[in-house]
């Protein structure tokens, strides 16, 4: 989910575009992938006098829905490949991946290239001995006026709050571990002094949040420039750091990198029909935010993305059935909205709904509402589509009414007047309660990813969008 051009110019589906001779890992089956649901959680088995109830089409849909080949998609994109920062090469590589599936269910897809900002970034590593623990994320922000593409070692050593009281006699070389200040003048002068003593690097840590947010990697606001890296630690990545300084010498390896001239790109996928004939839209975002593998956001709703294209493939609808996984969602909606602004009127007026899902399948134990949110505060017909498939199931009890917040993909379609909903897994109260490891590095799938929400989510939506599509018998 966000934290806050008009051709259409696509690459080939395949050949073309990105590299796709590039090896792509595949994992072998549902066995040889390291799932850690982690949820305390379980979802009240469906009502059986609503399953009774299902038409014989709808029946037949959930028993080809599979949620755990869901979950091997989630574990590839934020295990395997890892953060997916816009306009990266990791984002590049799942591009590579999300099409390589699409192709091969015989959809025709292509990549959608669109250009977008510089990024920054560091990763921090444990300089022999035992890794730094992995069960998070160890990628960082870095200060474009700090030192990039380079690499430096040194003992990390704790200065606190950064004044010279702080400081050990002599850091020259060294690693400082710095609280990160509120001001300007207060950066600028916690870099000055540590240039002036010979650190190696500057890690900024994150200022806490309140529960149950935590601060995630951030990109150092200072003036410059200066010789050494500056880079920007999580909250977790703070505590992390702190606990293995306490506990005796930790030599950290800091790289820097700057990825400029940088391309994002859209991923997607039609199933061919009657060019005249209505369209509806499943989609997500498959980016994530500096410093987060982003298993639920959204890996989940890329997963969700991907499975229902493999179950519908085999089901005729009367309606157009398309796909969207689109880069860039963390930078600003860039990636739908460089979509949306491709489409011609004609084409917009096609669209009868469009579902897009942003954190499907969070393990939070206090995320037990599913949120039904419109851009506009509105009902339309996608909002109305998954109410209607939730109460045929017998779960209208979890879902929020319709709701207004923007900050995702569906906005980029109503703010042109495209039914869409944003559906999503947070706690009750309101839908700005999102799940502690939201956009920080526990975002994973061990920390942060319960089955049975995801599998509530592919049951909504493909039943939405299925009955919206118009089965055909």
């Amino acid at each position: 989910m966000s934290s806050d051009p008009s051709s259409c110019d696509c690459e080939a589906p395949s050949g073309r575009g990105l590299d796709r001779r590039r090896a792509i890992g595949l994992l072998a089956g549902a066995a040889a992938a390291t799932l850690l649901p982690g949820t305390a959680w379980a979802a009240p088995a469906r009502a059986l006098q609503a399953a009774a109830a299902l038409p014989a089409d709808e029946q037949r849909l959930f028993k080809l829905l599979n949620a755990d080949r869901a979950l091997q998609h989630i574990e590839k994109l934020s295990e395997s490949i890892g953060p997916r920062i816009g306009g990266t090469e990791s984002e590049a590589e799942a591009a590579e991946y999300l099409a390589e599936r699409l192709d091969r269910w015989g959809f025709a897809t292509r990549l959608q290239p669109f250009p977008v900002a510089d990024k920054f970034l560091g990763e921090l590593e444990r300089r022999g001995g035992t890794p730094l623990p992995q069960d998070i994320c160890w990628q960082v922000g870095a200060s474009s006026q700090g030192a990039l593409d380079t690499v430096v070692r040194g003992e990390a050593v704790d200065v606190g709050a950064g004044g010279a009281a702080g400081y050990p006699a002599d850091v020259t070389g060294k690693v400082v571990l710095v609280d990160y200040p509120g001001t300007a003048a207060a950066r600028n002068a916690a870099v000055a002094t540590a240039v002036a003593r010979g650190a190696a690097a500057i890690v900024f840590l994150a200022a806490d949040q309140v529960f149950p947010r935590r601060a995630g990697a951030f990109t150092p606001a200072i003036s410059g420039p200066v010789a050494i890296p500056v880079l920007g630690a999580a909250q977790v990545q703070k505590e992390r750091l702190r606990a293995l300084v306490a506990a005796g010498p930790l030599d950290l390896r800091v790289r820097t990198a700057a990825h400029r001239g940088l391309t994002s790109r859209n991923v997607l996928a039609e199933r061919a029909g009657d060019p005249a004939a209505p369209v509806v839209m499943v989609c997500a975002h498959y980016d994530s935010v500096i410093g987060a593998k982003g298993a639920n956001d959204d890996g989940s709703g890329t997963a969700l993305t991907l499975e229902l294209a493999q179950t519908l493939r085999k089901l005729p609808t009367e309606a157009t059935i398309q796909f969207g996984l689109w880069g860039s969602e963390e930078q600003g909606l860039i990636g739908s909205r460089y979509y949306v602004a491709s489409l011609s009127p004609a084409e917009r007026a096609r669209y009868l709904a469009v579902f897009n899902n942003d954190m499907v399948a969070t393990s939070w134990d206090q995320a037990t509402m599913y949120w039904v949110l419109s851009a506009n505060g509105q009902p339309n017909a996608a909002t109305a589509a998954v109410i209607a498939a939730a109460n045929r199931l017998g779960y209208s009890s979890m879902l929020s009414p319709v709701t207004l917040r923007g900050s995702s993909d569906h906005q980029s379609f109503q703010d042109v007047g495209i039914a869409s909903g944003n559906f999503t897994w947070r706690a009750q109260g309101s839908p700005a309660l999102l799940e502690p490891p939201y956009h920080t590095p526990e975002d994973t799938v061990a920390l942060n990813v319960s089955r049975d929400r995801l599998k509530l989510s592919l049951e909504f939506i493909s039943s939405a969008m299925y009955a919206t599509a118009g089965p055909i018998a």
